[in-house]
């Protein structure tokens, strides 16, 4: 694989999985922490300083994900993201976790927002790679949250 297809070594987005997005919500403002203004009801966003902590419901992130949607069957409701810097570059990243020995878990796919996909570490972390406009990114390639 070309260089310019590698990742940059870095996370941008750790996805919490919750029972309650409004409850979390408070518990994080409990803590002084402050939401993002482009966060939605369903999809809020924590600037941590070039990336992001984001909560989703977990039902809804295990069914992105192609998860059994039950507490307790063996879905964490934790991922780790890698925003791509194109759309183009999402099968191709996660082509490569594949050639290290990772898992694909879900194929890049056109979605409402962009295009994702997830694969599993040797360990069985989960990682999603995605690629949607509304993420901005600086030069350095870190997060800029909204």
């Amino acid at each position: 694989m070309h260089q310019s297809t590698r990742p940059s070594q870095r996370l941008h987005l750790i996805l919490l999985g919750v029972k309650d997005v409004a409850a979390s919500v408070h518990f994080y403002e409990s803590l002084g922490w402050r939401k993002s203004a482009s966060s939605s009801e369903g999809f809020v966003k924590f600037d941590l300083g070039g990336f992001a902590l984001c909560l989703i419901e977990r039902e809804a992130f295990a069914r992105d994900a192609l998860s059994p949607t039950s507490w307790g069957s063996g879905f964490a409701g934790v991922g780790l993201v890698y925003l791509a810097k194109t759309a183009e570059e999402v099968p191709q990243i996660l082509a490569q976790a594949v050639e290290a020995g990772g898992e694909l878990i879900k194929p890049a796919t056109r979605t409402d927002w962009g295009v994702a996909g997830y694969f599993k570490d040797p360990d069985g972390h989960l990682f999603e790679v995605d690629y949607e406009d509304g993420w901005v990114l600086d030069a350095d390639h870190r997060l800029v949250v909204a």
